[in-house]
C-alpha cells in the first residue's frame, strides 16, 4: 500500500476502540464523536475486507483478524511518538540504550555522566542496569558494558578496563588482618564466578578455605554488605574509589587476581550508528586519558 494512501484516521480510531473496546470511550480520547469513530472503523473494515471487532450491546469484542492487528499499530504509532519526542526543544535528539553491568554503572559511569551529557546533548542516553546477564537484542541495546573475557558469541567486544580484584573489608576488620591466612575465619563474601577466591588465596600462596555463605550476583552489592561489617568482598577496588577514600572500605593486602575486564560490547548484526560511535569514542577516550593520568603520577 502506497504510505501517501495510509488511512491514518481509520487507523487512530481503530487503535483508540481497541484499547478501550468502546467506540464512545475512544471518541472522548480522541475529541471526537461517537460516529466518527464507528465510520472511520467500519471504513477501515472496508478496505482491508474483514470484520475487525464484533459489536456486542456493551461495547465491542476484537475478531482474530482485529486481535493480529492491534500489536502492528501499537508498535507504529509508539515509533512515530518516540521519534517526535526527540525532537522536543527545537532539536534532534539520538536515543542510545547501554545496558550497564552494575558496578561499573555506579563506579565509573555515573560520576561522567554529566561530562557525557555536555559534551553530546545530542543523544538521549537511556541506561539499564544489568548484573552481567544481559539479552543485547531481546532488550532492544543498542551497547552493553559488561565484564568477562570477552567471548560472547555473536557479539563485538572491544576491551575497556582492566579490573584487578582484591579483597575490600571495613577499617576493623582490616585491623585484625597482618597477613592473608588471616582471612580464612573472616566471613567472606562470594560472587556468582565461584572460583574467585580460589584465585586470589592461590595467588597469595595459601590454601585456599572451603568457602560458604551468602552469594552476591553484583560486585557492587556485595561491596555494600563488606561496607557495613558483613564480611570481606573481593572486588576491583577501581569501582570503589569513593569508598576507598572515604575509608568505608579498605584494601588490607596489595594481592590482586585478574578475573576479566570490562568490555562494550554489540551484536555484530547490528551497524554502529552515528550515536553509538559518538559514544564509544567518549567512552574509550576518557578511560585513555584516565590511565595516561594515572601513569604519569607513578
Amino acid at each position: 500500500m502506497d504510505r501517501a494512501q495510509l488511512p491514518l484516521n481509520a487507523l487512530r480510531a481503530f487503535d483508540a476502540a481497541a484499547r478501550h473496546l468502546n467506540f464512545t470511550r475512544a471518541a472522548i480520547e480522541l475529541c471526537v464523536s461517537q460516529g466518527a469513530v464507528s465510520h472511520q472503523v467500519a471504513q477501515l473494515e472496508r478496505r482491508l475486507g474483514t470484520r475487525l471487532f464484533h459489536r456486542l450491546p456493551r461495547g465491542l469484542a476484537l475478531t482474530d483478524e482485529g486481535h493480529a492487528l492491534v500489536p502492528v499499530v501499537a508498535d507504529a504509532f509508539d515509533r512515530v511518538a518516540a521519534t517526535l519526542d526527540q525532537y522536543s526543544g527545537g532539536r534532534f535528539r539520538e536515543a542510545l540504550k547501554v545496558g550497564v553491568v552494575g558496578t561499573f554503572a555506579t563506579g565509573w559511569l555515573l560520576p561522567r555522566l554529566d561530562a557525557f551529557a555536555r559534551a553530546h546533548p545530542g543523544i538521549d542516553l537511556r541506561i539499564s542496569t544489568n548484573n552481567n546477564r544481559v539479552d543485547l537484542a531481546g532488550e532492544a541495546l543498542d551497547y552493553a558494558i559488561r565484564f568477562g573475557d570477552g567471548a560472547w558469541h555473536g557479539t563485538h567486544a572491544e576491551p575497556l578496563l582492566a579490573a584487578p580484584m582484591a579483597p575490600l573489608c571495613t577499617p576493623a576488620i582490616a585491623a585484625k588482618l597482618k597477613t592473608p591466612a588471616d582471612l580464612i575465619p573472616e566471613r567472606l563474601l562470594r560472587s556468582y564466578r565461584a572460583d574467585e577466591w580460589a584465585l586470589w588465596f592461590a595467588a597469595a600462596g595459601v590454601a585456599a578455605p572451603v568457602l560458604r555463605g551468602p552469594v552476591f550476583d553484583s560486585s557492587a552489592l556485595m561491596a555494600s554488605a563488606a561496607a557495613a561489617g558483613f564480611g570481606v568482598a573481593l572486588a576491583p577496588p577501581a569501582m570503589f574509589p569513593r569508598e576507598l577514600a572515604s575509608e568505608q572500605l579498605v584494601q588490607p593486602f596489595d594481592v590482586t587476581i585478574d578475573a576479566g575486564r570490562y568490555w562494550l560490547t554489540r551484536p555484530m548484526s547490528r551497524p554502529e550508528s552515528d550515536a553509538m560511535a559518538r559514544f564509544r569514542g567518549w567512552l574509550v577516550g576518557e578511560i585513555a586519558g584516565e590511565l595516561g593520568a594515572s601513569r604519569s603520577r607513578d
